[in-house]
Parts: C-alpha cells; sequence; structure tokens
C-alpha cells in the first residue's frame, strides 16, 4: 500500500476515486432497478412471491460497495494513467464492471436476495458509464486545460501518412503535454483514407493538396510519417513540402518507436540524403567480413569522420584487435569510449601519433604486428593545403609513404589506402598529393607479399569539412550562405556507405589496383544549398541570401572519379570498379618523391613544380578548371597575354 500510495498527492486522487465509486455503486444500483421496471418506483415496493426489490438491494448494498471496489482494485483502475487513457483501459474497465456485476449477482443469489435476472445486465451497463464518465473526463479535462494554456506557444502540424506511424505519432502529440504542436490536418495519397479521422485529425487529402492545405491551416511544421516509403517516393514528396516555406521533419521507424529507442520528441529534421533521390546503398558486409575477423587492424586516422566509421564498422566483426591511431587525442577517445560501451569485450587499442613521425609509426608496427592496414589519415580540407602545400606533402604524400613501408617490413597482409575523386587530373594540392599515395601505394605491391590497395571516392556527407555542416551553421546564423559558383557540382555519399564500400573493395583486392566507388548522379552545390534554406523553413532569396564567392584556388567546377587511361574493369558489386593501373617509371618516380620530402623540409614556397614532375596530369589553376579543356590561366601563358 505504501508503493501505491507514495505520496500525498496520489492519496487524495485515489482517494477521490474511490469514493465516486462508492456513489456510482448506489447509483447504478438503483438506475439498474428503475430501468428494469421503467422508471416506476411503485414497482419497487411491491411485494412478488414474498420478495421486495428494493430491500434485497438496499440489505445487499453494503457488500456490493466493498466487493467492488476490491474488483476495481484487481484490475488497476486506481491505478492506471488515466492522463493516457486509451483503448486498452477502455476495456479494462468494461471488463471489470461486468466481473462486479457477476460476482453480485453470485452474492445475492447465495444469501437468497432474489432480483430480476434483467436487472444484474442493467445494473453493469449504468455501472460502466459512470466509471468511465470519471476516468475519461479526467483525461478530456486534462487535455482541454493543457490545450487551453499551450495555445499561444503551440505549432501547427500537418502530418504526411496516415499509416501506423502517423497513428502513433497523432496520438503521441494529442497526450503528451511536452509536444507544444497541434496536428492540424493529415495527407495521404490512398484516397479510401481522406474524408476519414485519426484521433480526431482529418485526412483532408494526397499530396497535391500539400500546398493548399499548409495554407489553409497555418502550418509551421510538416512531419513525414512513411518510414517504409521508397526513397525515391519520399523525395517526390520533399519537392512538394519545401514550397510551403514549413520546417521539415521525418519519423524514425515505427519499430523504434516500440522498441523505445526514439520517441516523437526525437523527430529529425528532414536531411540532404533524404533529397538525393535514392535508397541508401546496403552492402551485405557481413559475407565478406571474414578477413577481418581473428585480425589485428590498425586504422590510421582512426579518430576523423571516415576513420572512425571504419572502426565501428570493423568491430562489428570481431576483430582479434583494433588499433586506432590518430594525432588528434581528442577524436580518438570520443570514439575509444563509444566502442568500449557498444562492445565491452573488444581488444581496443587507442595511440595517439602521426604518420609522419617515422620512428612512431615502426614502433607502433612492431609492437602490434597489424594484419590488415586501413590508412585514412591524411589532411583534406583543399584551401586550407593550397596555402600550406609542404604540410600537405609532409602528412599526405610522405606519411602515406613511411605507413606503406612498414607495412611491408613488418609484414602487413593487406594495406588499403582511402583516397579521393580530387586525385584525378589535380588542379590543387590536396588532390595531387593523393595521386601520389595512389602512385606509391601502386609501386609497393611489388615490394613485398602485402597487397595494397586504393579506393577513391567523392564528396562525404557530413563529413570533417564538408559544405553540409557550413551551411547549417550559415543558416542558424541567419545567412548569407556561400556558394563558390552556381554551377558547381558535387558527387555525393554518406559516411556509412562509403565506408561499407571501402570494406567490401578491400576484400576483392589482389594488389596494385584502384578501386572506384560509383557515387551515383552528381548535384549541384546551389541546389543543395536551396533545399537546405528551405528544409530549415525559409525562403531562399528572401530570408536567407544566397552569396557566391568565387572558385577557390584549385577548385574545379566539377570532379571527375576517373582518368582516361584508367579504364574501368568491373566487381562482383556493380557500385564498386576498378581503374587499371597507369604505369609510370618508377625510379624516377622515387629519385622525384625524395627530392620533393627533401624541398617540403625547406618549406619552399614553389614546391608545387616538384609535385608537377610527380603528377604530369596536375595543372595548378588560379581560375575554373574544365576537364579536357586548357584551363584560363594557362591559355594565357601561352599566348603572351
Amino acid at each position: 500500500m505504501k508503493k501505491i500510495f507514495g505520496n500525498k498527492k496520489l492519496l487524495i486522487r485515489r482517494a477521490g476515486l474511490i469514493i465516486y465509486d462508492v456513489f456510482a455503486v448506489m447509483l447504478s444500483s438503483a438506475l439498474g432497478l428503475l430501468l428494469r421496471f421503467d422508471l416506476s418506483y411503485k414497482e419497487l415496493t411491491y411485494t412478488v412471491g414474498g420478495h421486495i426489490w428494493k430491500d434485497n438491494l438496499w440489505t445487499f448494498l453494503p457488500v456490493n460497495m466493498v466487493l467492488t471496489i476490491v474488483i476495481f482494485y484487481m484490475f488497476h483502475l486506481y491505478t492506471s494513467l488515466w492522463t493516457y487513457a486509451g483503448i486498452p483501459e477502455m476495456t479494462t474497465t468494461v471488463a471489470a464492471c461486468f466481473i462486479a456485476a457477476v460476482v453480485q449477482a453470485f452474492g445475492m443469489t447465495v444469501l437468497g436476495l432474489t432480483m430480476p435476472r434483467s436487472y444484474y445486465f442493467l445494473y453493469a451497463m449504468c455501472l460502466m458509464i459512470l466509471v468511465m464518465i470519471s476516468r475519461f473526463a479526467y483525461r478530456l479535462f486534462r487535455t482541454y486545460i493543457q490545450k487551453r494554456t499551450e495555445t499561444a506557444k503551440t505549432r501547427n502540424v500537418m502530418v504526411i501518412g496516415a499509416g501506423e506511424s502517423g497513428n502513433s505519432l497523432i496520438r503521441e502529440m494529442n497526450t503528451s503535454r511536452y509536444i507544444q504542436k497541434s496536428v492540424m490536418c493529415v495527407i495521404d495519397d490512398d484516397r479510401s483514407k481522406i474524408g476519414n479521422y485519426i484521433h480526431g485529425v482529418k485526412v483532408v487529402g494526397g499530396r497535391d493538396e500539400i500546398i493548399e492545405y499548409a495554407a489553409q491551416y497555418d502550418i509551421d511544421e510538416i512531419i513525414i510519417a512513411m518510414p517504409s516509403a521508397p526513397r525515391q517516393q519520399v523525395k517526390e514528396i520533399l519537392e512538394i513540402c519545401k514550397e510551403t516555406k514549413c520546417e521539415l521533419k521525418t519519423l524514425p521507424g515505427i519499430y523504434q518507436l516500440v522498441n523505445g529507442e526514439v520517441n516523437v520528441s526525437q523527430l529529425r529534421k528532414v536531411d540532404v540524403e533524404d533529397l538525393l533521390g535514392r535508397d541508401p546503398i546496403e552492402v551485405d558486409l557481413n559475407s565478406i567480413m571474414e578477413y577481418v575477423t581473428d585480425k589485428v587492424v590498425l586504422v590510421t586516422g582512426g579518430g576523423g569522420s571516415i576513420g572512425s566509421e571504419l572502426c565501428r564498422q570493423i568491430a562489428m566483426h570481431k576483430p582479434k584487435q583494433l588499433i586506432i591511431f590518430d594525432i588528434y587525442e581528442n577524436n580518438a577517445y570520443d570514439v575509444q569510449q563509444e566502442l568500449a560501451e557498444k562492445y565491452p569485450d573488444i581488444n581496443l587499442k587507442v595511440l595517439i601519433g602521426s604518420v609522419r613521425n617515422t620512428e612512431r609509426v615502426r614502433d607502433v608496427f612492431s609492437t602490434y604486428r597489424p594484419d590488415i592496414v586501413y590508412h585514412a589519415a591524411a589532411h583534406k580540407h583543399v584551401p586550407l593545403m593550397e596555402v600550406s602545400p609542404n604540410e600537405a606533402i609532409k602528412n599526405n604524400v610522405m606519411g602515406t609513404w613511411k605507413v606503406a613501408q612498414a607495412s611491408v617490413d613488418f609484414g602487413v597482409k593487406k594495406f588499403v589506402m582511402i583516397s579521393t575523386d580530387k586525385a584525378v587530373n589535380p588542379t590543387n594540392i590536396m588532390g595531387a598529393t593523393k595521386r601520389i599515395c595512389e602512385m606509391i601505394v601502386q609501386s609497393y605491391n611489388h615490394r613485398g607479399n602485402t597487397v595494397f590497395v586504393a579506393v577513391r571516392f567523392g564528396n562525404v556527407l557530413g563529413s570533417n569539412g564538408s559544405v553540409i555542416p557550413l551551411f547549417r551553421k550559415q543558416i542558424a546564423a541567419g545567412g548569407p550562405v556561400t556558394v563558390t559558383d552556381p554551377n558547381i557540382i558535387r558527387y555525393f555519399m554518406t559516411i556509412p556507405e562509403a565506408v561499407s564500400l571501402v570494406l567490401q573493395a578491400g576484400a576483392y583486392a589482389k594488389g596494385g589496383e584502384i578501386f572506384i566507388l560509383d557515387m551515383g548522379e552528381p548535384v549541384k552545390i546551389l541546389d543543395l544549398a536551396k533545399n537546405l534554406i528551405r528544409l530549415s523553413g525559409y525562403v531562399p532569396g528572401e530570408d536567407i541570401e544566397i552569396k557566391f564567392t568565387g572558385l577557390r584556388p584549385g577548385e574545379k567546377l566539377y570532379e571527375e572519379m576517373l582518368m582516361k587511361e584508367e579504364g574501368m574493369q568491373d566487381t562482383p558489386n556493380k557500385l564498386i570498379h576498378i581503374g587499371k593501373p597507369i604505369e609510370f617509371d618508377e625510379d624516377e618516380f622515387y629519385r622525384n618523391l625524395h627530392k620533393l620530402d627533401e624541398e617540403s623540409r625547406k618549406e619552399r614556397a614553389d614546391v608545387a613544380k616538384w609535385i608537377s614532375k610527380l603528377v604530369p596530369t596536375y595543372k595548378a589553376s588560379k581560375g575554373t578548371y574544365i576537364p579536357g579543356e586548357h584551363n584560363e590561366a594557362e591559355n594565357n601563358e601561352k599566348t603572351g597575354s
């Protein structure tokens, strides 16, 4: 009892319900008998077969009150949260009332207190109505008061999707005191649902009427409650929604709501990947990840966006030991804590150090003897590397060279390097250094028993330094959103997609390949900026300005994934291709590589000319670079202008 009536407020509330139920039993008994005799009180006083119905009723009434309260207690009618009462509570109430009537009939029969047989049914109906009034009126009253007090702060919401997810969403939003939103209407393309109601909210029409009803109901926020819908269908609906100036959010899968993994308060904002118009790439890693199971795996740059996701996916497949090697201790620590919590049995080692430090690299390899190396450590920010080219050389080129040499010397079985589409016909220092890294990987495949491969892909949504976080910060600050050029395009992939394909490419590796990931259709950065502004509830050009800043030094108008000389070979996965290695003079390459190392350590300002000796396709550009054409600066030099 102490647990149930643990505080004064609950005690008063439940005592009130018990007192109400006592009077409900009295009133239901009287009403049941009156209804039996068509509301004629005189009939109750007649003696029939020696029985006065009224007297029999009052004789058993005290016993009936006690028995009914006990039954209601057993059915939790005093411990339920009636603020959230629904169908289950209604069913319980009906069952409790009818059982109370059955117990009354049995008790009166045992005591010889005869009553008309129809009385018991009428009594049960009256009792059920009175009890439901008390419980559900409480919920209605609380909801009414809550709505009255929160009207000024409520956001009008449109829900798209009249399925199970939409039903759960509307129910929780209507009952939760913490969600200050009011669902005004529901949209669904199923014509049979239009005109019907979900928890009092009308299904008003299909997707073609979204804009009309958003204006009619003064909608502030649109929630997409279609977690199982194909990505293309969601994209089509989002294209309509973003014209409404409303903030857009999506609902997680209904199974996540049921499992308690998320709740409606964790509705996520629509991400740009929702607008890419394709379903997420799914790779069956379980069928190909045996090559990391029971192996010692080293991930350089393991604290970065790509490196950390590599660690997450590798950790799922039970490596003998996972080694995270990174220069930045904060990121490395965060990944360590995450993996230790999620995989408590994993043999995890986090080491701080730089791939530029020869002795540190060799000490790590000699101590832990990795079987597989994923080399993700690199400087990747294009504009920053343009003004600090020597740092890009030291970290990207020399770091890769040192890790590759250590891999050969200490018997690593497989070495996988993360490359970039900017390595193709590079116009910037970062891309040129990554192309040199690809050439190192290709040449080292012949220098020992280690299988060396590189994996090349484009921009990764949400990675460190990517454009999406920048746009979001600019929108949050009120603009302007900066785009370098209205025609600039990029290929995009999510971090988990890119990493899963990297891991699969590692399984296909035979040695010397450059694996190229199919990034899908390119996306205009201007469209990306406009979509993000609309998804945030603003109008591009009106609420948030878009400012064109011009292409930055070394920046291409669009990226290429493959050089013409490389050709293309297929793999069992249609999203992974192999570029045929380009032959080059390795002796000359390493003579120039040694010279590049020497010049970079001297902090030479003209180090780019030595990069050109190593990467003939590198063309430093001050303007726009169009693949297949000479850049403007080069043409000006040739004509003497």
